[in-house]
């Protein structure tokens, strides 16, 4: 007699599923953005997990059941965070984020349109987006970004279904589990000026990359030079 364990130590892991469903990413904003949000948000992800123990994924598969071919048993989206659980699996770095060897789900899962839209919002059961993140994953938080609108779409699951949620007067949603809020940015980065979707802490401050902190610490001490000068006073000799 087959026992559970057994089935479940035959079923494939991460290691024995494709990780990719062969296509292409639709355009060449959506991997600076994927960067973006992953930049500025790992301070504060290193701050709630000092054990390091969280992994986020970008345009990985996340395998919910076991379908032939195994692909189409999976949702890749363009950006997903889970909390409390190790960035490898016994030394190897995650190919896939597999639901039935693992006991979190996701926090929050990001889509990029770049369509209509239709197939992030697909309810259609055990095919659509929305139907799987909501019914199958059940992740507590799912947006749906659309750069061309400047706008994002973001839901909260209660009692296992998707409330759209309100934005609050920065126009921003929050993310309480960590203590950010989610919104649209209109700016440049990595030479491209955009509407980019972006985070902010619970005061309403940006959350910014490396490369901006530091262009904030230049331009900081540039105007403290300049103030300097016009005190009569060398900066180059204090």
């Amino acid at each position: 007699m087959t026992t559970q364990i057994e089935i479940f130590q035959s079923l494939p892991d991460h290691t024995q599923l494709p990780d990719s469903d062969g296509t292409f990413v639709k355009n060449f904003q959506e991997h600076p953005q994927s960067i973006l949000l992953t930049q500025s948000i790992w301070p504060i992800l290193e701050t709630i997990h000092p054990d390091g123990q969280f992994c986020i994924g970008q345009d990985s598969g996340i395998y919910w059941r076991i379908t032939e071919p195994p692909e189409k048993g999976a949702e890749a989206p363009d950006w997903f965070y889970v909390p409390d659980v190790p960035p490898t699996l016994n030394g190897i770095p995650r190919r896939s984020y597999v639901m039935w060897q693992e006991i979190v789900s996701p926090l929050i899962v990001l889509e990029f349109v770049s369509g209509t839209g239709a197939e992030e919002r697909d309810l259609t059961p055990y095919k659509g987006k929305f139907w799987v993140y909501e019914k199958a994953i059940r992740v507590p938080f799912y947006g749906i970004y659309e750069v061309k609108k400047a706008s994002v779409e973001m839901y909260a699951l209660l009692e296992g279904h998707y409330q759209l949620m309100e934005p609050n007067e920065r126009g921003h949603y929050p993310i309480p589990p960590l203590g950010v809020e989610i919104g649209i940015w209109q700016g440049e980065y990595q030479n491209q000026n955009f509407p980019w979707l972006r985070w902010w802490n619970e005061q309403g401050n940006l959350l910014l990359t490396g490369d901006e902190r530091a262009e904030q610490e230049r331009q900081r001490a540039d105007r403290l030079a300049a103030k300097l000068r016009e005190m009569g006073i060398n900066p180059d000799e204090v």
